[in-house]
């Protein structure tokens, strides 16, 4: 596979350990082992501390340990632990996901602006692409019809995003339904890059549903990145039939091969804390969201933005006569 520079990644490596405020990010402020075992009832964190340090460093179990499966299983309707893979943060699924369900020549119709990977991974294969645009004159909605028009008799898989990086857009439970009703008329494959999960925001939209809830032809991936603050984890998921996460599984055995064993044991801990930890994460992004409206409002002359219907990111928009590029280097 020849692939085009991740231009984002690589310009994030450059800057992310030099500069005091990072506000390229696309996480929340990561939370520290301290952090975690806090959440414990008191009484637990000493053993469960031991519980930790005394674990054997071996191979963990590949597709994700039966407990963190199960445990992330629970949050989709009908969904067993089979039909959930541990994966190497959703990096990796989305990479196991296209790589398993698409082949050169197939038609693919992603979300756009997004992470660059939704896209560059499906041409890199091969695919002819189509970018489903979200557009500044209508807030970053995202625009049924449009979609309708770029479906072809061929496509073979939609790619959405919700809550939207970069934008905070979202996409209404109806509007996701009718994604999915598209895709299943077309016989085709929706996947749904669900990295903000859990994460409204005050005056936003209301949530949907994980687009593997809808069942049939849709996979949902998910993570512990954004939305609990362990991005170090590097701890990911996909749900979806469990044909399909048997193929991804075999894929993954010619690389990362299973989860770390310790960061599978800190998933669980965290995942059953979930509510806490994003309680914490909704505090945090409600301080922010407040920190950046008076920043915008005394900045009105120089920059603007869409507020964000939901997730940790907004898009800005400014005033000035500098390529983008070249002002996010000074």
């Amino acid at each position: 596979m020849k692939i085009e520079t991740f231009a984002l990644e690589r310009w994030m490596t450059t800057w992310e350990t030099q500069v005091e405020y990072d506000i390229a990010e696309s996480g929340i402020l990561p939370m520290t082992m301290n952090d975690l075992l806090d959440l414990l009832p008191e009484g637990e964190r000493e053993g469960t501390l031991a519980g930790l340090l005394d674990t054997r460093l071996g191979y963990s179990e590949a597709p994700g340990s039966l407990e963190l499966r199960s445990l992330l299983a629970a949050t989709y309707l009908d969904t067993g632990p089979d039909e959930i893979l541990v994966t190497t943060g959703a990096i990796e699924a989305n990479f196991l996901a296209f790589n398993t369900l698409l082949d050169p020549g197939d038609h693919v119709v992603a979300v756009y602006p997004a992470y660059q990977q939704l896209y560059s991974v499906p041409r890199a294969i091969g695919c002819d692409v189509s970018l489903w645009q979200l557009r500044p004159e209508n807030g970053f909605r995202y625009d049924i019809a449009e979609l309708e028009s770029l479906l072809r008799p061929d496509t073979k898989l939609i790619v959405v995003n919700t809550p939207h990086n970069p934008t905070g857009s979202m996409l209404s439970a109806d509007d996701l339904a009718r994604v999915h009703a598209l895709a299943a008329e077309r016989g085709c494959w929706v996947m749904c890059d669900e990295a903000y999960r859990w994460l409204d925001v005050p005056g936003g939209d209301v949530l949907a549903p994980p687009v593997r809830d809808l069942g049939g032809q849709a996979i949902s991936v998910g993570t512990f990145s954004k939305p609990f603050g362990l991005p170090g984890l590097r701890i990911g998921w996909l749900a979806a039939p469990a044909d399909i996460v048997a193929r991804c599984w075999w894929m993954r055995d010619y690389i990362t091969l299973s989860p770390g064993k310790l960061n599978d044991a800190l998933a669980v801990l965290a995942f059953r804390n979930r509510d806490r930890i994003v309680e914490r994460t909704r505090g945090i992004v409600v301080a922010n969201l407040a920190t950046a409206e008076q920043w915008f409002a005394e900045h009105a002359d120089i920059a603007s933005w869409t507020p964000p219907r939901g997730g940790l990111l907004a898009l800005l928009r400014y005033e000035l006569d500098i390529p983008s590029s070249e002002l996010a280097d000074r």
